[in-house]
């Protein structure tokens, strides 16, 4: 006669087993891990790409869109885009950057500190473009970001009976790392100043 014994743990074999399965069970949820965080930084970069976008966008938008440039003594007063009566005193408005004392409006001013050459219209963000090299900067010429790309065109396409000369079409479009880039677009239309009677 033989007496059973009852079994107290698992054999070898049954922890072979064990070690195998959650092996490739921990595998495959670190690869799917690990897909998912390349993936994850994709939103960050397109987030952060849409917030540059926005930021541009919203200073042009909020530059005066006169006839004359802004430092013109007719600026607020012109009602058309020429030099004499009922316009500019000596420098009309044009899309791009203008020359003031010699010196080549720039965002930042810096061009001659002496002479008021920051960008002071709609229209002098014609162009203007930051790089990934020299980064993304603020208004007073402070890198605070890098990696990313930005360009600003402009176009007068008019808009629902209004002439091309009264409204600009900005778009600001920035690329990050990604290399995929984010578009804005907004309308900018010219108010006619009120005249004096």
């Amino acid at each position: 006669m033989y007496t059973r014994h009852k079994q107290r743990g698992i054999s070898l074999i049954e922890l072979i087993m064990f070690i195998v399965i959650v092996g490739v069970a921990l595998a495959g949820i670190l690869l799917v891990m690990n897909v998912t965080g390349k993936g994850s930084a994709g939103p960050i970069i397109h987030k952060q790409s849409l917030a540059i976008a926005e930021s541009l966008l919203e200073e042009i938008e909020l530059m005066p869109f006169t006839y004359c440039d802004p430092d013109d003594g007719n600026a607020t007063i012109a009602v058309s885009a020429v030099v004499g009566v009922g316009g500019c005193a000596a420098t009309v408005e044009a899309l791009g950057a203008e020359t003031i004392a010699g010196v080549t409006e720039d965002r930042y001013g810096t061009a001659a500190p002496a002479v008021n050459a920051s960008f002071d219209n709609v229209n002098d963000y014609r162009n203007f473009s930051m790089t990934a090299a020299g980064g993304i900067r603020d208004i007073n010429n402070n890198t605070v970001l890098t990696g990313y790309d930005a360009l600003v065109t402009m176009t007068q396409p008019g808009l629902s009976g209004i002439a091309g000369s009264e409204t600009l079409l900005i778009n600001v479009t920035v690329t990050g790392p990604d290399k995929v880039p984010v578009t804005l677009e907004g309308f900018r239309t010219r108010y006619a100043p009120r005249t004096v009677p």
